[in-house]
């Protein structure tokens, strides 16, 4: 599967160590029901919930520090204020897939499916990490279910993962249709686009694919990997022009790297 591409910051939607950041950023819910029609505030939540929102806003800290037992310190206590915490399990999912404990990491995601079973965070991460399980028809499924839900702000990301996880299901057309939803709504991103690009590369649609590859190239996005497939896009369409060019920027950009070293053994069709 297409997504161990150097990406750094702009790969954090399909690193479950960013997942906690966009799962966790929509926490406005709040276990009380206010007024029909009032605007909710801070006051709408219980002191409970309040108390154990702070450990957990803690947790995600200490999680995006790489500090996942700290982390998970602070998460535990969040769910021993309230156990009914939904995205404290979201992220207690994170945390034991970081910690490599698969077994911790479904409890955990199961666990907040049964306080809130449509939750599209939730769908998302258990989702993801199904998929990296090989589940893969479970993890379709678990994508579909969290796309279903209209109110959902993250359905560019879900749409991504969900074709990433179709790719790796030998399932080329599905993965097409899905990475080109991401895209219509999220064309900015480039983990996106070169995934797209290189489905298409594959399939033989070397024309479909540079619109893709070119438009991150063209960015300051693009890295050895953008500019390996987009010398191989170029080479099979017959423009050496655009192909050496692209292979100038590698070896002055990435002396170093493989794809250079396959470029100047002239491997275009590794």
């Amino acid at each position: 599967m297409n997504v161990t591409y150097r990406w750094g910051r702009a790969a954090c939607w399909l690193l479950t160590g960013c997942l906690a950041v966009l799962a966790l950023g929509g926490m406005a819910g709040c276990a009380s029901t206010p007024p029909t029609d009032d605007i909710v505030t801070a006051s709408d939540e219980p002191d409970v919930r309040r108390r154990a929102r702070i450990r957990l806003q803690l947790a995600v800290g200490y999680f995006e520090q790489g500090q996942t037992t700290v982390a998970l310190d602070e998460t535990k206590q969040a769910l021993n204020i309230d156990p009914s915490f939904t995205e404290a399990y979201n992220l207690r999912g994170l945390i034991y897939m970081r910690l490599d404990d698969l077994r911790l990491a479904d409890e955990s995601f199961r666990r907040a499916l049964s306080i809130n079973p449509n939750d599209p965070n939730v769908l998302h991460n258990y989702g993801w990490m199904q998929c990296q399980q090989g589940r893969h028809t479970e993890a379709i499924q678990t994508f579909t279910r969290a796309l279903a839900n209209p109110t959902y702000g993250g359905r560019a990301k879900t749409w991504l993962t969900k074709g990433l996880c179709q790719i790796q299901a030998k399932q080329p057309q599905d993965a097409e249709f899905s990475l080109g939803k991401s895209y219509e709504l999220d064309a900015a991103n480039p983990v996106t686009g070169y995934n797209l690009a290189q489905l298409l590369y594959q399939r033989g649609e070397a024309a479909r694919a540079q619109f893709y590859i070119r438009r991150i190239n063209n960015s300051e996005l693009a890295n050895a990997e953008t500019l390996w497939l987009g010398i191989k896009v170029e080479h099979r369409l017959g423009d050496r022009t655009a192909r050496d060019q692209l292979g100038s920027q590698l070896r002055a950009r990435y002396p170093k790297s493989r794809e250079l070293n396959s470029y100047e053994r002239g491997a275009f069709h590794e």
